[in-house]
């Protein structure tokens, strides 16, 4: 992994904890319940996945992850979350393929909601191949997807999506917010040949090496529907219009620059309470990418998870030990 990425999963962390020191405290007490005595201890089931669609006839290009089984702790604004891909719930994955890094932040304040991504992806295979019911295996096709997308809420006093996503809060009653902001990302598709198969003859723009680029802003909405007593519904829906740029094979001449359309869906459901909670959530990212002449691609991401949550609250001998070694605290120190 080269100096710019190992960069980026510095600045990934750094970020993520500068954001949250960064938040504003305010809150709308009439409709968020702030928990901050409360350690959320989680398991998980979780996917992450990036896909290459590539349309008809050819079809996606699937990476090779599979479910995760975790754990994880939030506690005074810090999340920490590890999961592992357990062999007996992926019986389809391959075995002694090329591993995989895919580092998703999804982070929910007051008034931002901020999205990075460090996905460094090896190995993938297009199931049902041209529709002839097999699947055509690639393990050295390479995805790298660099990017960090920043929205404001109008309303986030009012609007807890962090409740929703990490339920260290409790949405007592139903907000929506327009939100507008910024995207940009860094996409690198890369093979060892040229990344198509060319089954009948050769395709146009075909590549062993693209590099994509795209900035642009974004605009939508998001919202909590409270139908009971802990009970929610939780949804964020925004588009996106971004000055696209792509290049093939270090090839100048193969320089093309569009405007392209994509969008960003979330939502969240379940029931969130004072001592327990168990949500489902869905976050997926959908980016279309410049094409290479007859050759059109989009990547799109994805994060599903189902939480169990038990809440507890901690002694004050915990508290003192945790809030010395908080990797926020930490970070803020160093900071002043």
């Amino acid at each position: 992994m080269g100096s710019v990425y190992r960069f980026f999963l510095v600045l990934l962390f750094v970020a993520n904890g500068g954001f949250l020191l960064a938040q504003s405290k305010g809150v709308d007490t009439t409709y968020i319940k702030e928990t901050p005595e409360k350690m959320i201890l989680r398991t998980y089931v979780s996917r992450k996945y990036t896909a290459i669609n590539y349309g008809e006839p050819i079809g996606t290009y699937d990476p090779n992850s599979g479910l995760n089984l975790g754990v994880g702790v939030t506690f005074q604004k810090f999340t920490l979350n590890v999961g592992f891909p357990l062999s007996f719930m992926n019986p389809d994955r391959k075995e002694d393929w090329p591993g995989f890094l895919d580092l998703q932040s999804h982070v929910y304040l007051t008034d931002w909601i901020v999205d990075l991504f460090g996905q460094f992806y090896n190995g993938y295979m297009i199931r049902d191949y041209y529709n002839l019911d097999e699947d055509y295996l690639r393990e050295d096709i390479r995805v790298v997807k660099l990017g960090v997308s920043g929205s404001y809420l109008f309303n986030g006093s009012k609007l807890s999506l962090s409740a929703a996503f990490h339920q260290s809060s409790i949405q007592k009653k139903s907000a929506f917010s327009p939100m507008v902001g910024f995207e940009s990302y860094h996409v690198r598709i890369s093979g060892d040949s040229l990344v198509l198969p060319e089954r009948d003859g050769a395709i146009p723009g075909n590549y062993a090496r693209g590099d994509f680029l795209q900035v642009g802003p974004n605009a939508g909405m998001a919202g909590t529907l409270v139908l009971g007593k802990g009970f929610f519904l939780t949804g964020a829906a925004s588009g996106n219009l971004g000055l696209g740029i792509s290049k093939a094979d270090k090839d100048k001449e193969t320089r093309r620059v569009e405007v392209m359309p994509g969008y960003f869906l979330r939502g969240f459901a379940g029931y969130n309470g004072d001592r327990f909670s168990i949500t489902g959530s869905y976050v997926y990212k959908h980016l279309n990418l410049v094409k290479q002449q007859e050759v059109a691609q989009s990547v799109n991401t994805g994060n599903y998870r189902i939480n169990l949550v038990y809440k507890i609250n901690p002694g004050p001998k915990l508290t003192k030990t945790y809030t010395k070694f908080n990797p926020l605290n930490i970070l803020q120190r160093i900071l002043n």
